[in-house]
């Protein structure tokens, strides 16, 4: 039986969630997390053995909690499922440990076979994924885009200043101090030659990643 874990700080997405799995005979959801922390709390008290993770949460991110379970639960396998398309966390998140990732917007239609195939024992790509997946092999490892280079902090706090977020925001959100973030930012921007935030705002939305 597969015992589940959805993590998403978004009630409907949950429930909507569970709407999809609730026909499926050997799919049950076990517990149920709203921010990055409660992951790995609930896993310590349920007998879930699969995790469904949204990219986004509060307090711990995504990706920081998918590293966790990788040390924490190394045989636990995650399915990122993510309102970013794959071309913004997707490699990151494979690379992390996790066992596929799968937009919100196709979890109606690719949920359950995306748990299915990771459950016995497969990898779950979609098509635009394993392209970007060929031109990293084509690329020796090294995917074209300049952003790469980044940590995976440096990544979120670059998508989340493009989105609009304010760097108190940030901090609140990823529980670092404004500090910190400060110290991101001026990393983001050495390593991508940005003079302000409108170039690293129409950076990303040359590349999709906002």
């Amino acid at each position: 039986m597969i015992k589940l874990l959805i993590a998403d700080d978004y009630v409907l997405i949950r429930e909507g969630l569970k709407k999809v799995l609730k026909d499926e005979p050997n799919i049950t959801v076990v517990a149920e997390a709203v921010n990055g922390a409660e992951v790995l709390n609930k896993l310590k008290k349920s007998q879930a053995n699969f995790v469904v993770l949204d990219i986004n949460m509060p307090v711990k991110s995504g990706l920081d909690v998918l590293l966790d379970m990788k040390r924490l639960y190394p045989n636990i396998p995650v399915l990122i499922l993510s309102m970013y398309p794959e071309k913004t966390y997707a490699l990151r998140s494979l690379k992390a440990g996790a066992s596929g990732y799968l937009s919100k917007e196709s979890a109606g239609d690719e949920l359950v076979a995306a748990i299915q195939k990771i459950w016995n024992g497969n990898k779950y790509i979609s098509a635009s994924l394993a392209e970007l997946l060929a031109e990293t092999v084509v690329n020796n490892g090294k995917p074209d885009a300049a952003h790469e280079i980044l940590s995976d902090r440096e990544f979120q706090i670059l998508c989340k200043i493009a989105e609009g977020e304010s760097l108190k925001s940030i901090a609140e959100n990823l529980s670092i101090t404004l500090s910190t973030v400060n110290t991101y930012r001026n990393r983001i921007f050495e390593k991508m030659k940005f003079t302000s935030n409108t170039d690293l705002i129409r950076y990303c939305l040359e590349n999709e990643l906002a």
